[in-house]
């Protein structure tokens, strides 16, 4: 078990080098391993390219030669974050290729939730009379997918929420000035965030405000799809969300719905009723797998109040000040805590 703890260790390495370009699918790593040596590994290719597994094999192959690879997979095991497909989607059936290479063994982190997977992959890996060893690493083979488990079990994506306050709990001005409470190191830390995640929501006052552009300018990587809760279309179109056009703004209103380019306006009825989750829904039906909520304290607070968030990103500055907005509430107690330069940063986890 030592052994191959190791292995699904070195499989999450992997998993999280396709953070930020995999989804909707699932962040996968697998290893290759013959007479205790590595002889191949990889992780998902960006949406639509090929399987941890498939990169996998691939490297094994480039590596040693097809011919000596397809030998040394016979009496190889492969070892995998997460369950293979057995379905077709955007590429064939890991499990299929699994099976045709006559892998010795299959050593799986956790199962996968999706309906045409859940299982089925084991099963053709079985019926193929290949040994398979489920359950290593579960719980930290699960945590690095939560956004890819939240999407498929709850029906919309793994919510996020980011906001800095104060040493003694405030998160904005009373007025509409703007005043920064992190520090440079803890923004580009927020820049990167934005480039693993698939969405970044803020609401009218804060567009208003603080006229965003919501990319990742201080990091590499793609800029999220901007979404901005803006009932009565206010925020005007000559702002920075809406001249910036490295990815869609998202306008959830109750105007109109219009769809032109990367701006996609989408009318909610019933507008102020169960709003967190219409916009949920509706970012799910687009492939939205994960989303932070950057709005300011009563956006944020709704959607706490909703029930309808997975996991807070708290910064307390160094200063402390005499009146102001209060931060949102969580009522719950931050499972991690780090320094980023003189600011600390508090993580929590809903369940």
């Amino acid at each position: 078990m030592q052994k191959e703890e190791q292995y699904i260790k070195r499989c999450l390495e992997l998993a999280v080098l396709g953070a930020g370009t995999v989804s909707p699918n699932p962040m996968v790593g697998a290893v290759i391993v013959c007479d205790n040596k590595i002889i191949g590994e990889g992780y998902t290719s960006p949406y639509g390219g090929a399987h941890a597994e498939v990169n996998a094999v691939q490297n094994a192959i480039i590596c040693l030669g097809e011919s000596e690879a397809k030998q040394l997979f016979k009496k190889s095991t492969i070892y995998v974050s997460l369950e293979p497909c057995a379905h077709h989607g955007k590429t064939p059936p890991c499990a299929d290729m699994l099976v045709s290479y006559q892998f010795q063994k299959v050593v799986v982190g956790c199962l996968d939730p999706f309906a045409k997977v859940n299982g089925l992959g084991i099963q053709k890996l079985t019926n193929a009379g290949i040994e398979v060893v489920v359950g290593v690493l579960e719980k930290e083979c699960k945590f690095i997918n939560r956004r890819f488990f939240t999407r498929i079990s709850q029906y919309r994506p793994y919510v996020i929420l980011k906001w800095a306050e104060t040493q003694n709990g405030f998160f904005a001005p009373a007025d509409t000035t703007q005043k920064w409470i992190s520090n440079a190191a803890s923004k580009q830390l927020v820049h990167k965030w934005r480039s693993e995640e698939d969405a970044i929501l803020v609401g009218t006052r804060t567009a208003l405000v603080d006229n965003p552009e919501l990319t990742n300018r201080l990091w590499s990587g793609k800029s999220p799809k901007r979404v901005l809760i803006d009932k009565s279309l206010a925020v005007p179109t000559d702002s920075n969300l809406f001249l910036s056009t490295e990815s869609d703004l998202i306008i959830f209103n109750s105007i109109k719905t219009d769809w032109n380019g990367n701006l996609k306006y989408i009318e909610l009825e019933n507008f102020d009723l169960y709003l967190p989750q219409n916009i949920l829904y509706q970012l799910y039906l687009m492939d939205v797998q994960s989303i932070i909520i950057e709005g300011g304290a009563k956006t944020i607070q709704q959607f706490v109040e909703a029930g309808l968030w997975d996991e807070a990103r708290v910064f307390v500055g160094n200063s402390s000040w005499e009146n102001g907005v209060q931060s949102p509430v969580l009522r719950s107690t931050a499972t991690e805590k780090q320094l980023v330069g003189d600011n600390e940063l508090n993580i929590y986890y809903k369940n």
